[in-house]
């Protein structure tokens, strides 16, 4: 199924289903999230390593990533639960493609498409704004 999102056609993956937001869902699909800004890129973690936070539970690649995550998750966890937030912005609930990611203010943003950090680079504040609102009223 794809969406057409202001121009940008969106690949969504497998339909949000309301038991995603429970601790068992693997955010990032199991991607760590420190990766994202000490190496620059997504980087695979391992089950064995793993913390919960907000309703999802994060994978990491090695123990001193999972401590930087512990010790500071609001840092490095993904914007609006780890999903597409260009998605959310449209009241849209879907997991991301985590190789489609940007920082943005020292905030980690995935999106469900490898367009969407150029489209989110255009429109970020808008994005952040819609999405924003409607994370808010969907927790």
């Amino acid at each position: 199924m794809c969406f057409c999102v202001l121009g940008v056609f969106i690949q969504a993956s497998a339909p949000f289903a309301e038991d995603a937001t429970k601790s068992s869902r693997i955010v990032l699909s199991g991607y760590d999230p420190v990766s994202y800004f000490t190496e620059g890129k997504p980087v695979k973690g391992l089950a064995e390593l793993s913390a919960p936070y907000d309703n999802g539970t994060y994978w990491f690649k090695n123990a001193d990533h999972r401590a930087m995550f512990v010790a500071n998750p609001d840092r490095y966890a993904p914007q609006f639960g780890g999903l597409c937030a260009i998605d959310l912005s449209h009241g849209i609930k879907t997991e991301p493609d985590p190789e489609a990611w940007t920082i943005a203010d020292g905030k980690l943003y995935v999106f469900s498409d490898k367009r969407g950090p150029s489209f989110f680079a255009e429109q970020g504040p808008s994005i952040v704004e819609a999405a924003a609102k409607n994370w808010s009223t969907s927790k």
